[in-house]
């Protein structure tokens, strides 16, 4: 089965344009569709968001770059069991600027932004190899370097 990693491209907002511009990205944020090709799952960064899951039955492909990974079924219950896990999580505002600031990475627990969360949850599933991620050995887990991380598996 299939899950894929959705990377936004499109115009956006005032935040995805900072992103895009501080990360030199064509990416400003990222979501987790699982097989059923409707289910997306991420946070995003307003002061209220959580991590959740929502259904989107239609998409602008100009606006998203997909990148499809095969998964086997353990590894998806995995993903489900750490969405279940971190479900209601806030945006950790914190983690994300401090990372780009400084040489190395800042996780606050219990908080995530997109792309981080996407990273563990692929990382801890096992669906991409810890040698390739080497999350212990990245300041930064911006949309652009999970993209990076996605294609290189």
């Amino acid at each position: 089965m299939v899950i894929k990693v959705a990377f936004y491209r499109g115009r956006g907002d005032f935040f995805n344009r900072i992103v895009k511009w501080w990360t030199k990205s064509p990416y400003s944020h990222a979501e987790l569709i699982l097989p059923d090709g409707i289910t997306w799952i991420s946070i995003s960064p307003f002061l209220t968001s959580k991590v959740g899951a929502r259904t989107k039955e239609e998409w602008d492909s100009d606006v998203w770059k997909f990148v499809e990974i095969e998964v086997d079924q353990q590894q998806l219950d995995v993903i489900q069991e750490f969405y279940e896990y971190t479900k209601g999580c806030k945006y950790d505002w914190i983690g994300m600027l401090l990372s780009q600031f400084l040489p190395f990475y800042v996780k606050r627990k219990g908080k995530w932004y997109c792309s981080e969360w996407i990273a563990y949850a692929l990382r801890i599933s096992c669906v991409i190899d810890w040698r390739v991620m080497k999350i212990y050995d990245r300041a930064d887990l911006s949309p652009a370097v999970l993209y990076e991380i996605v294609i290189a598996k």
